[in-house]
């Protein structure tokens, strides 16, 4: 078995390097599988022998952590209650169960993995871009972010009732899309699909102190406590400051393998997202970057 743990910008150079040391019939996924985990297995790796290999993807980690000390120690704020996981058995089996089994033995007890209905209900879901890119143009919309802070700002904590309407807005675009691509295609499962403020209470549920809102569960879920702002460090008259860092994967990867696939979608299906875009064309600017013109 093979678990990509990784940004999903690494996905793509991580199959390269491995291809000529994998068999097939292997199981091979990425949690979180952000961006479509399975077309970029199947181009790397080649649609026959993923056919015949087990392919999965987590919608979102098993857990709310951070880095203490790199390769060494981490912190565990929070694990979810439930994470979807979408599994392709390889041909001429069904037993993708036994692939969530083994996924169990390595990440224990919780979170419960639900099958999610397939790859695309997966990377529409994906939360992480939704979560990093809203709430970072939410903190700093209306901030010179070149004016350093005395410590790094909170991350969840620190958002405000706009960010959290902004975050419901974005959500139900991403739910216009599914309405949309349903009506063309009636066949088309996408159940697993669901509202931002419903994952939150299927992911961490108890752990939320006031469910009013998507603002209030930010700020009082306890696995989202302590979470910073990718900051780097300046020194400011002989005294250590702090400035945005847009190079952090919030940006580098949840823009452009996250909300940027999500808008191209929208586009395919013709679904308008002037939520989504605000969101997109900040980020981009501050990223240095032009995906959206």
């Amino acid at each position: 078995i093979v678990v990509f743990a990784l940004p999903s910008f690494t996905h793509e150079m991580y199959l390269k390097a491995l291809k000529l040391y994998l068999k097939a019939g292997v199981t091979i996924g990425a949690m979180p599988g952000e961006g479509g985990f399975d077309l970029c297995a199947i181009h790397n790796l080649g649609s026959e022998f993923c056919r015949h290999s087990n392919i999965f993807a987590l919608e979102t980690l098993p857990w709310a952590c951070r880095i203490l000390e790199y390769g060494k120690k981490v912190e565990v704020l929070g694990t979810k209650k439930e994470v979807d996981v979408i599994v392709s058995p390889k041909h001429g089996t069904t037993k993708d169960e036994v692939v969530t089994e083994v996924l169990h033995k390595l990440v224990g007890r919780l979170p419960e993995l639900d099958p999610a209905d397939n790859f695309l209900a997966v990377t529409l879901m994906n939360i992480n871009s939704v979560w990093h890119p809203t709430i970072s143009y939410g903190f700093y919309r209306n901030r010179d972010v070149t004016v350093p802070f005395d410590e790094p700002p909170l991350f969840y904590y620190g958002a405000d009732e706009y960010t959290g309407e902004k975050l419901s807005k974005i959500s139900d675009e991403v739910l216009e899309i599914k309405r949309v691509l349903l009506e063309k295609y009636p066949s088309l499962h996408l159940h697993s699909l669901h509202h931002v403020s419903e994952w939150m209470l299927r992911s961490y549920g108890d752990d939320i102190g006031d469910k009013t809102s998507i603002y209030t569960m930010l700020r009082t879920n306890k696995g989202y406590r302590g979470l910073t702002h990718p900051m780097r460090e300046v020194q400011v008259e002989g005294q250590t400051k702090y400035l945005p860092n847009f190079r952090y994967r919030y940006f580098t990867e949840d823009l452009p393998m996250g909300l940027i696939v999500t808008r191209g979608i929208a586009e395919l299906a013709g679904v308008k997202t002037p939520h989504m875009d605000d969101v997109i064309l900040w980020c981009q600017e501050m990223l240095g970057k032009e995906y959206l013109v």
